[in-house]
């Protein structure tokens, strides 16, 4: 029987990088499997973190957890997910595509099946912890799958819509929740998780990716600076998750955990500045564009957190829950699908700052129009302010990916694992950071308006009487006597006098949200005035150009045959 002859793949055909899969042309059909399977990839990594986020408060009940232990549970997710890519990425360029899709996705369904078992703290912690390896590697393959079901030319909307993808995850986990737990049972969460898990396992199995080159890739010098920065960024996401719960000045804890994670994080960026070469390179990460572009990056990603804390805090404080807020969530999924086709329609490679503008102005127009909330707000006020945050949000992000990768193909492949590590950190880090910051600020601010309202209150003013009265008249079928209904009344008032300083407070968070948004917009626009005055080529451009001169010299005739596969 003749031998088969391997199929050799043509130049544009390739690996763009070690690690990543070849890029054949695909029939059409075949593309739309990997586009369905990546959808499928992105949602199912996405609900992995989202569900226990949103039921954070009923797997607290469920466990017999306080609110600082049940913090831990996201808390251990992230410090795993966002340290992964320090070696994930290096892990697919030296041993290859396949064995690291078996091993993370192995990973993911065997964390998820021990979620099934979990009743216990620790054992909690260390689910969450694998399930934030899983999580990282699965983000990766929904960006490659996504980026096969394109043809050659539309590689980056690819790109686009799979960074995009796993941003539905929370507002779609806060629509499927109520349905899942209407049960009480909060393992159901689990049981729909695995199925996403093994669909996927079963999809990528069905329809594998293109194989990938290897090239190697680990040095003796990385294992220092990732022993330093794992446990570094693990402090540091420690202290942001906990410094609102348990108070940053109540703890020592937290102030020695944070000295150790900015000396181990300093300390291992210091090693990587000296290397020949670096696992993450300081120098072109210090460059103007770069600081420029991750510092955008990350505070987006701090006034994103309106969305993720303040609707949702403000409304949960008036008595809302997930079961109530499903239609607000749907307009939410609806307008992020709307800002990715936006997006993806409105690509200029020539102007590829102006979508960033875009984007923080329509967050400040939705922070300054939620200013006005009141204990009457329910979430159908929120659903244009919100759908116009959700939209910036995507309209942003794929824009800025897509930017950040231009610069790192420019600048080199070997630079690839820098930026992805540098732009994690600043989503994962930018959106924590953003949420301790104005949880923070708007526990301060709730003090202080319970300070004023108190000392309004005075038991002589006939409207706080008659408030009390009428406090006390809610429960006059179960209490008898009149003095512990004086005593239940005055109970109540103080609740709502409460309920009215947090309302308050989350107004004012929503007015800093805002005017942080405007004075970043006018710095983006200050920036790009700066571009174009010095003549600065947008790196789309430039690429763009090297690329069609790359498809010139492949087009010239070639000695060499190629072998097509059978």
């Amino acid at each position: 029987m003749a031998e088969v002859a391997a199929y050799e793949f043509k130049p544009h055909e390739r690996p763009t990088l070690p690690g990543s899969p070849a890029n054949p042309d695909h029939p059409a059909r075949r593309r739309a499997a990997y586009g369905a399977i990546g959808v499928l990839i992105g949602l199912a990594g996405g609900l992995g973190n989202a569900l226990i986020a949103v039921n954070l408060t009923f797997a607290q009940g469920t466990l017999g957890l306080g609110p600082d232990e049940a913090s831990w549970l996201t808390g251990a997710y992230l410090m795993t997910n966002t340290v992964a890519n320090l070696v994930l990425v290096k892990y697919r360029q030296q041993f290859g595509l396949q064995p690291f899709i078996r091993w993370m996705l192995g990973v993911y369904v065997v964390a998820t099946v021990f979620h099934l078992f979990v009743h216990g703290f620790w054992s909690a912690i260390s689910v969450r912890a694998a399930g934030g390896l899983a999580g990282s590697a699965l983000s990766t393959l929904t960006i490659l799958y996504l980026m096969q079901a394109m043809p050659a030319a539309k590689r980056l909307a690819g790109l686009m819509i799979g960074i995009s993808v796993p941003q539905i995850a929370t507002p779609l986990a806060r629509v499927v929740s109520p349905s899942l737990l209407v049960s009480g049972d909060w393992h159901m969460l689990y049981w729909f998780e695995l199925g996403l898990g093994l669909a996927s396992l079963a999809a990528i199995l069905a329809l594998p990716l293109p194989p990938s080159e290897r090239s190697k890739a680990f040095e003796k010098g990385d294992a220092l600076s990732i022993l330093l920065l794992v446990p570094g960024m693990s402090l540091l996401i420690a202290v942001l998750t906990q410094g609102r719960i348990e108070w940053w000045t109540s703890r020592p804890w937290l102030g020695w955990a944070l000295i150790g994670g900015l000396v181990l994080v300093v300390t291992a960026f210091v090693i990587e500045h000296f290397r020949r070469n670096p696992l993450i390179n300081t120098r072109w990460l210090g460059t103007r564009e770069m600081v420029r572009l991750i510092g955008i990056a990350a505070a987006v990603r701090v006034l994103l957190s309106e969305q993720a804390f303040g609707s949702v805090g403000l409304l949960t404080v008036v008595g809302m829950t997930n079961e109530q807020m499903v239609g607000l969530n749907l307009v939410i999924i609806a307008a992020s699908l709307a800002g990715l086709v936006v997006a993806l329609l409105t690509v200029n490679p020539e102007k590829p700052a102006r979508p960033f503008s875009i984007s923080l102005v329509l967050i400040a127009i939705a922070a300054f129009m939620d200013m006005g909330t009141t204990n009457l707000t329910r979430p159908e006020n929120f659903y244009f302010s919100q759908a116009l945050i959700a939209f910036a949000s995507i309209l942003f992000l794929s824009q800025a990916m897509i930017v950040g990768l231009a610069r790192t193909l420019l600048a080199g492949p070997r630079n690839f694992v820098s930026f992805t590590v540098l732009f994690t950190m600043s989503q994962s880090l930018g959106g924590l950071l953003g949420a301790s910051l104005l949880g923070t600020f708007q526990v301060v601010r709730e003090k202080m308006h319970s300070a004023t309202i108190v000392q309004e209150i005075v038991l002589t003013d006939p409207q706080v009487a008659a408030r009390i009265a009428a406090g006390g008249r809610l429960i006059a079928r179960t209490v008898g006597d009149p003095v512990l209904r004086n005593a239940q009344g005055a109970g109540i008032l103080s609740q709502q006098a409460t309920r009215e300083a947090n309302i308050l407070a989350f107004n004012d968070v929503f007015l800093l949200v805002g005017v942080l948004a405007v004075l970043a917009a006018i710095w983006s626009y200050f920036e790009r005035w700066r571009m174009q005055r010095r003549g600065e080529e947008s790196p789309l451009v430039t690429l763009q150009k090297l690329q069609m001169q790359a498809a010139a010299a492949a087009a010239q005739p070639s000695t060499t045959p190629q072998r097509t596969p059978e």
